[in-house]
């Protein structure tokens, strides 16, 4: 289908859109943003259809009106999976393509969100300069792709959660300010309450920082109020790969892993425990996926609609669904899973 289609130009190996919209797109490096740090942390956690108050007598009928204002987001699990950004790239725009002939015949336009791994991969936003690279693009250490979303070089592999929440920001605020800083709130939420590593934001800099170390990186597009790419957190990724590029741009700073951390401040816990933990990159993933799910429904306040291999085969796709993923969305799914 023309639509999903991932044009390259061929005699260079930078994979490159063949046409690109002149919207909003922020992300990785993003220079003099303002920072919020106004959050009020609510006494709930969110999970995938429900949402479970620490005391639910004490809530009374807050929970009840809560859980009405609680908006759908359906929710693609590959947390696990190494997907190729070639496919996970195509889903996210059939998605986006969806949602706007959705919002363009006043039909409701829920949120979608895709948690994945990644094979290798280098991925350059629109206007990311080449200088970032330290290798010959002509004869890459892996494969590269020049996006549309804002910033400068990534890299993404194994051992990193990618989580790609395509927003329709008319349902929550259409400001990408506000957009960025939530998603960093997001990561801010998972660190402290999955691992107690105490992170930051850097004021005029996007992204999720333990000391002089990126722990995740955002980068995003917006077009017609709906955003997509995203973020990217660093759980026990082998870092080797960010020597040969200057990450986001940023020359003075390093890359950090959740695992690092963790073995870095072991000295302060229980060392037996934080080796086993430490040592297990799986068991780490996991716990990442978790909080980063809770945390995600809580910030946004959405209740996550899991699509499913059998749900998926069971479609009936129609053009005036609520939302449901259409024919193309879901072939590519199929493919993924």
């Amino acid at each position: 289908m023309a639509s999903l289609a991932v044009h390259l130009v061929i005699n260079y190996p930078i994979h490159n859109e063949s046409s690109i919209t002149h919207n909003s797109h922020v992300g990785l490096g993003c220079k003099n943003l303002p920072v919020h740090n106004n959050w009020n942390h609510s006494t709930h956690k969110s999970c995938i259809g429900f949402v479970i108050p620490y005391d639910r007598a004490s809530v009374g009928s807050n929970f009840n009106s809560r859980c009405m204002a609680l908006k759908r987001c359906d929710y693609i699990d590959l947390h696990n999976e190494l997907v190729p950004y070639r496919k996970a790239w195509a889903l996210q725009k059939a998605i986006v393509k969806e949602k706007k002939t959705l919002i363009e015949k006043n039909v409701e336009c829920p949120d979608t969100v895709i948690v994945l791994q990644h094979p290798p991969v280098y991925t350059l936003g629109t206007g990311s300069s080449e200088t970032f690279l330290n290798f010959d693009v002509n004869n890459p250490p892996y494969d590269v792709f020049r996006t549309e979303r804002g910033g400068e070089v990534t890299y993404h592999g194994p051992g990193q959660l990618v989580m790609y929440p395509i927003i329709n920001l008319r349902n929550h605020n259409k400001d990408l300010h506000w957009y960025l800083r939530t998603l960093e709130e997001v990561l801010i939420r998972v660190l402290s309450s999955a691992f107690s590593i105490k992170s930051s934001r850097i004021e005029g800099l996007t992204g999720v920082w333990v000391g002089n170390k990126k722990l995740a990186a955002i980068g995003v597009r917006v077009s017609q109020w709906i955003a997509y790419h995203g973020l990217a957190l660093n759980v026990s990724t082998d870092l080797t790969p960010f020597a040969q590029i200057v990450p986001c741009g940023i020359q003075d700073r390093e890359v950090g892993t959740i695992k690092q951390v963790l073995r870095e401040t072991q000295a302060s816990y229980d060392q037996s425990a934080i080796d086993k933990l430490s040592s297990d990159n799986s068991v780490l993933i996991d716990i990442a996926h978790k909080s980063l799910i809770e945390e995600f429904c809580q910030v946004f306040d959405v209740e996550l609609h899991q699509i499913s291999v059998s749900e998926v085969n069971d479609f009936e796709f129609s053009s005036d669904s609520r939302g449901d993923l259409n024919a193309d969305s879901a072939s590519l799914i199929k493919s993924l899973l």
